[in-house]
């Protein structure tokens, strides 16, 4: 028999794996199992707790980010250098999906609460200072 065992997704993350498993273990921002996913939550109390200076991609699948409390404002890193970047506000309860491949950062307006469900592997980090857009 299988025991139901609580996790706590702002000190672990949920893992799952290519054969639909699900496991909690380690956190982990920029590498993980080929073909897997993690769903972690984040408390954050400033813009370097969400790495507000650099730009963020996944190549190899979308990633979903959720708001469970505060506010966020959500760019995603225009094509071409002279478009102004795409902007979103997102507020509890709400969430958006940032498409496989897209350079995306975030900005707080104080402490925050979120979630994301995200493919690790492959995650990419650039400097916005050293970015196009």
């Amino acid at each position: 028999m299988t025991r139901l065992t609580p996790v706590d997704l702002f000190s672990a993350a949920l893992h799952v794996g290519r054969d639909g498993g699900v496991r909690a273990g380690e956190r982990r921002m920029t590498e993980a199992d080929p073909g897997s996913w993690q769903l972690a939550a984040f408390r954050a109390a400033t813009d370097a707790d969400v790495h507000a200076g650099h730009w963020e991609m996944h190549p190899t699948a979308d990633e979903l980010v959720c708001v469970l409390a505060g506010r966020v404002r959500f760019f995603l890193r225009p094509a071409t250098p002279e478009q102004p970047p795409e902007t979103v506000t997102l507020t509890p309860g709400t969430a958006v999906v940032v498409p496989r491949g897209r350079w995306h950062r975030m900005e707080i307006d104080g402490p925050v609460e979120l979630m994301s469900l995200s493919p690790r592997e492959g995650t990419r980090l650039e400097p916005v200072a050293a970015s196009p857009g």
